[in-house]
């Protein structure tokens, strides 16, 4: 999945007398040596949206800012992606390997505010889900906060569907469990 992946492009069209362009969405499986564009991305996701995640800004800054720790999440989560919407970083996500039970994980999913509603989200989701079909997944799984409505919506157009509670250890209301089965695993060789 090095390079280009997920990618869309669309020409010119025409809305209420307006031209405007679809901008192609490329995505980049990285590896632990490209951990400062997984840097950047991931400060900018803590930072514009800390109510989306477990982890906070203050996590990995200071002495948490360390390329050994950046390393380190590149190479232990084993599929990270980065958009880039007109060739600019504009959004992660991340997955797990399939654990005993077949289970996936989608994780780290942002889109800086200026991509939303362009596509990146849709690709990022359906690359993770091909990455993990590929690697014998049978369901992709996730968790997502409660009141992110619009991240909720985003897993549903791609056929997630609510899989319960999970109680949060700081006190908050409990997130979503959502899980998608995945239609065609492909068998890992043994």
């Amino acid at each position: 999945m090095a390079g280009r992946s997920g990618g869309t492009t669309a020409g010119p069209k025409r809305a209420s007398g307006l031209l405007s362009t679809r901008q192609e969405v490329t995505l980049l499986r990285l590896q632990p040596g490209q951990w400062r564009r997984w840097r950047e991305l991931r400060l900018a996701a803590l930072a514009e949206s800390p109510h989306a995640f477990c982890t906070r800004l203050s996590d990995w800054q200071g002495d948490g800012d360390t390329e050994d720790r950046w390393r380190s999440r590149l190479a232990e989560v084993p599929c990270n992606l980065a958009a880039n919407l007109g060739g600019r970083p504009c959004g992660m996500v991340s997955g797990t390997g399939p654990d005993s039970h077949g289970d996936a994980e989608l994780l780290s999913l942002w889109v800086a505010p200026d991509a939303r509603g362009r596509g990146v989200g849709d690709a990022l989701v359906e690359a993770v889900a091909g990455w993990a079909e590929a690697e014998g997944a049978m369901v992709l799984v996730l968790t997502v906060r409660a009141t992110n409505a619009a991240a909720i919506s985003l897993y549903r157009r791609h056929g997630f569907a609510d899989a319960g509670s999970v109680t949060r250890p700081d006190g908050e209301p409990a997130d979503l469990r959502m899980t998608r089965p995945l239609a065609h695993p492909v068998p890992r060789p043994s």
